[in-house]
C-alpha cells in the first residue's frame, strides 16, 4: 500500500514547488509538484530514500536527518548556487518548518503563490516568469505586496512591457535596499 502524500507541493528536501518556474509551464512537461505522480515515477535521490525506502514524506522526519550526508550536501550546495529553481531560502524554510510545522509553511507558501500568480497574470511580458518566481521566494510577503500595490497604482494605461519594467524596477529597488539577489546563482 502506498503512503499518503499530504503535501505534494513541498519537496521532500524542503523546496517549495509553488514558487518554481516548472510549476507554471503551459506545456505537457509542466511539473505538478515534487511529489506528484509524474515526479514520483521519475524520482530524485530524496524521493527514493525518504518516500520509497523509508515511507516518510520529508527528510527532516528521518531519524538520520542530522547525520545524512546526501541531505547536508544538498543544503550546503543550496547556500551557494541554484539549479532551475531558487534555493536561496531553503535553509530558512527548513528552520521555519522545524519550528512552526509544515501547515504554517504551506500557508505562507500559498500566500507567496497568490502574489506570484498576480505578477504572472498582470506583469509578465513573456520573459519574467523565472524572475518573479525568484522574487516570490526571496522577498518577504509584505515587500511583495507593497511592490505589487505600487506597480498596480503606477501602471494604469501602460502596455505589458512597460508594466513589467515598472514591477521589475520596484522589486530591484527592494532587492538593492535589502541586499537580496534576484537571479539564478550558477
Amino acid at each position: 500500500m502506498a503512503m499518503e502524500i499530504k503535501y505534494p507541493e513541498i519537496g521532500v528536501c524542503g523546496l517549495s514547488c509553488r514558487l518554481c518556474p516548472s510549476y507554471y509551464m503551459n506545456t505537457e512537461s509542466r511539473c505538478s509538484g515534487c511529489k506528484s505522480e509524474g515526479r514520483m515515477i521519475v524520482g530524485c535521490p530524496f524521493i527514493t530514500c525518504a518516500i520509497k525506502k523509508k515511507g516518510i514524506e520529508f527528510c527532516w522526519d528521518c531519524k538520520e536527518s542530522a547525520t545524512c550526508a546526501k541531505w547536508k550536501k544538498h543544503r550546503d550546495a543550496g547556500k551557494k548556487r541554484d539549479s532551475f529553481k531558487c534555493y536561496q531560502k531553503l535553509e530558512d524554510d527548513i528552520a521555519f518548518i522545524q519550528k512552526n510545522g509544515v501547515d504554517d509553511f504551506e500557508k505562507s507558501q500559498k500566500a507567496r503563490e497568490r502574489l506570484l500568480k498576480e505578477m504572472l497574470q498582470e506583469f509578465n511580458e513573456g520573459r519574467s516568469k523565472s524572475y518573479y518566481c525568484i522574487a516570490s521566494t526571496v522577498l518577504e510577503i509584505g515587500e511583495l505586496k507593497e511592490a505589487l500595490h505600487r506597480a498596480k497604482n503606477g501602471s494604469y494605461g501602460l502596455n505589458i512591457k512597460d508594466r513589467s519594467k515598472l514591477l521589475h524596477s520596484l522589486l530591484d529597488e527592494i532587492a538593492t535596499q535589502k541586499n537580496y539577489y534576484l537571479k539564478i546563482r550558477k
